[in-house]
């Protein structure tokens, strides 16, 4: 969609984007899958700087109120994330461009094996669901991640800390094996481990479960363990995003919906630097 006079007069001061505006390369692979104009009523925004202001809440961790006056309205941009948090549009954008990523890597587009493992995060005071996870001594929510062979996106949920990596397994493969239902095996480490776990997995998505564990070899310092390597990874990217640092959310579906846009924007980055998106 092309600038609007309302983008004119709000970006006549800004004499340089910020590094986490959309690129005309990202924003070419996004636009196809944005929501059409309504046929009534007047959009006085385009969509793209809408995203360009979520994108750098999401890097920058700033609230909402202080979002820099060179953007849109802060009521604006809550409009459009509520809206698109709630209808699962970022769902359909993440596995479209996850997909498209993998085809770029010369891979099939449905992968067949995944990473599982899971983050802790410290809440504020906003409340929500939340508990203690007694093992990393952490009060707060965790994210479950389940991530392709590249590193990409299959299923995110979020749970309160105090919530076990095992008790979870069935429930985060259970929505692998709909997304994306060639999936045949998951790698997770020794936190997945138990005979009664792996089965309720199983029955609830026919996922087979490999642990991955660590060497018994006396090492010194870091050693990277084969696949779970992958999903550490990923949880490195998102640690770049500040309003990840924390889970600021009073709901979990907001807290799912930054990461799904910090995902996002790593995919965007990802997929337009690539050398086929510019052939």
């Amino acid at each position: 969609m092309p600038w609007t006079e309302a983008d004119r007069l709000v970006y006549k001061s800004k004499t340089k984007s910020y590094s986490t505006d959309l690129t005309d390369d990202e924003y070419a692979i996004l636009e196809p899958l944005l929501p059409r104009p309504k046929k009534r009523g007047r959009r006085q925004h385009s969509l793209r700087i809408i995203l360009n202001a979520i994108l750098y809440q999401v890097r920058a961790g700033c609230q909402w109120r202080l979002l820099p006056k060179d953007f849109p309205s802060f009521t604006t941009v809550q409009y459009w994330f509520y809206g698109w948090r709630d209808s699962g549009f970022l769902d359909q954008v993440l596995s479209v461009l996850s997909m498209e990523a993998r085809e770029q890597e010369g891979r099939a587009a449905a992968a067949t094996a995944v990473i599982v493992d899971s983050q802790c995060v410290k809440t504020t005071e906003m409340g929500g669901d939340r508990g203690f996870d007694a093992g990393k001594k952490v009060k707060g929510r965790k994210r479950h991640l389940a991530v392709d062979t590249l590193g990409l996106p299959i299923a995110i949920q979020i749970t309160a800390a105090n919530v076990q990596d095992r008790d979870q397994l069935a429930p985060i493969l259970a929505e692998v094996h709909k997304r994306n239902p060639w999936v045949n095996i998951a790698f997770v480490d020794s936190g997945y481990n138990g005979d009664e776990a792996q089965r309720a997995a199983f029955e609830a998505s026919k996922i087979s479960c490999v642990v991955v564990k660590r060497t018994d070899k006396k090492v010194k310092g870091f050693v990277v363990l084969p696949m779970r390597w992958v999903v550490e990874r990923t949880f490195g990217w998102l640690n770049l995003a500040r309003r990840l640092a924390k889970d600021f959310e009073r709901t979990v579906a907001s807290a799912l919906a930054w990461l799904q846009f910090a995902l996002i924007a790593i995919l965007l980055r990802r997929i337009a630097r690539s050398p086929d998106a510019t052939a």
